[in-house]
């Protein structure tokens, strides 16, 4: 497997090794604590006897977890990497990835592994081998042995906001579940930010109703290093013959129809004139009003207007009715008044 080339460079390696060990001496005998070998303890018995005591033996079956999306995981600046050629033990090495996304080879330098998978790292290590004459069609073997923490920012309407641990690109639904989820609050639209290596940044948006587009959830992929922001909710406001006027949160995905918006107001009231509301919605830099049939979409005659971000409904009040509810109160204060007073 070992090229000419090679096996010359081993050779004059393996004489300077040879002449400094001459010159330094032999070292001296290792003991056997230093080499590895378990100490064994001893104990006098209840009779005066000497007992050696064996050390508890290891768990051969000890299995230790595999981190979530690891057979995904890139390879990035700081990973140390164990790498192994079959057939050529003298290979075997540790290699560390420097801030440039490099890893040095013996025998041929620099190679570029950040960003590649391992099967893709190894196929790069193997090709600079080859084409460097140094090993023909070598097998390489690589292991992670230390990887960089990587992580994702996740942001908004989240029930746990902060950093989450993700080695791999991951699905926005598992990122969503890593920070406990959206609020009651979240909307409908989620941005992933990116910088990329030459600081650019960029977004991204991904339309979802909460609870109905899981397919949306699992096709958006999330890479390490970028940032989820969840964004909440829109307002609308309800104003006019309502109960309860005021500004109120599209949470149902983002949507809310005018029967909803009404409903959350607490209904209309006595004066109100059910047959017409009117939206104020702002187009650019102005605003545009239009009627919507309240009474219809009320008792099911009409499909219900869907309301935007920041829309106004108004549910205006009946004159006549006004006069009524007006005449009714004086009435019945008049009545209560002359009760108190009889004698």
């Amino acid at each position: 497997m070992w090229t000419k080339r090679a096996k010359r460079l081993l050779m004059w390696g393996s004489l300077a090794a040879l002449a400094c060990m001459m010159v330094a001496g032999a070292a001296p005998m290792m003991s056997l604590a230093q080499q590895g070998t378990p100490a064994v303890t001893a104990n006098i018995s209840d009779r005066g006897e000497l007992v050696q005591r064996q050390p508890p033996a290891a768990n051969p079956y000890g299995l230790s977890p595999v981190p979530e999306g690891f057979e995904g995981l890139r390879i990035s600046p700081g990973y140390l990497l164990s790498m192994s050629i079959y057939g050529v033990p003298e290979m075997t090495t540790e290699l560390r990835v420097d801030a440039k996304g490099f890893v040095t080879i013996p025998l041929i330098g620099g190679v570029h592994v950040a960003g590649e998978t391992l099967p893709q790292a190894q196929e790069v290590i193997a090709k600079a081998l080859d084409e460097q004459e140094i090993l023909k069609k070598p097998q390489v073997q690589l292991d992670v042995v230390q990887y960089a923490s990587t992580s994702v920012s996740v942001l908004g309407e989240v029930h746990s906001p902060g950093k989450v641990q993700v080695l791999a690109p991951a699905p926005l639904g598992d990122v969503l579940a890593l920070a406990g989820g959206e609020t009651i609050a979240a909307g409908k639209e989620i941005e992933i930010q990116h910088i990329d290596a030459d600081g650019k940044a960029t977004a991204r948006r991904v339309v979802y109703q909460q609870g109905k587009d899981e397919a949306v959830l699992r096709k958006t992929i999330v890479e390490p290093g970028e940032s989820v922001v969840v964004q909440r909710a829109g307002i609308i406001y309800v104003l006019g013959a309502v109960n309860r006027p005021g500004g109120y949160l599209m949470v149902d995905g983002g949507s809310l129809s005018v029967v909803q918006a009404v409903s959350l107001a607490g209904g209309t009231t006595l004066q109100a004139s059910t047959k017409w509301a009117v939206i104020v919605r702002r187009q650019g830099d102005s605003y545009v009003q239009f009627k919507v049939q309240l009474d219809k979409m009320q008792t099911g005659r009409a499909t219900p207007v869907q309301l935007e971000w920041n829309d106004a409904l108004y549910v205006p009040v009946s004159s006549w009715k006004a006069v009524l509810v007006n005449g009714s109160n004086v009435i019945s204060a008049a009545t209560s008044a002359s009760i108190y007073r009889a004698p």
